[in-house]
């Protein structure tokens, strides 16, 4: 486990990317639990994902959605079958984090149902209610908008 975590490279996606991300995510999306992204929004929004990559093969993903001055969003966080639980994930947020601070963002938040990982990460569970740009932007075009069941996490970056 701690060999694969160690031998993990996290880099910003490029257009090789974007076929096992689209693979990736769809899967994730089936089971109801990602929104689905097609070729085409991934070829456009590249610049916003960062990849895990081990041995050459792409076995994670995430994204940074800006929904205002000083907030982004995790979105499109997903790790291949086979990799789960070796440290993969939190790379990723580790990368999108410092890309945040990067960007002198002071809040990174997050719609989870993986809200143990989150809280590993140094998140804390917050009220959906205080993130009106997410709502406005997203959740009013959602199926589960009046019913949504992803609880939201935040972490202020200092």
């Amino acid at each position: 486990m701690a060999s694969v975590c160690k031998d993990v490279l996290c880099r910003s996606a490029v257009p090789e990317d974007v076929e096992p991300l689209y693979q990736m995510i769809s899967g994730y999306a089936e089971r109801g639990i990602m929104l689905p992204r097609s070729r085409e929004v991934l070829t456009r929004q590249l610049e916003l994902f960062i990849v895990a990559e081990v041995g050459g093969e792409v076995v994670g993903c995430g994204s940074l959605c800006k929904l205002g001055a000083d907030l982004v969003e995790i979105r499109s966080l997903g790790i291949s079958e086979g990799y789960k639980g070796m440290g993969i994930g939190s790379k990723l947020v580790e990368g999108l984090i410092i890309e945040a601070r990067r960007q002198r963002i002071p809040k990174i938040m997050a719609l989870t149902y993986e809200v143990s990982f989150f809280i590993k990460n140094g998140f804390d569970v917050v009220n959906k209610g205080i993130f009106p740009e997410k709502v406005w932007t997203d959740c009013i075009h959602c199926s589960k908008q009046n019913n949504c069941d992803e609880i939201a996490v935040l972490k202020i970056l200092n």
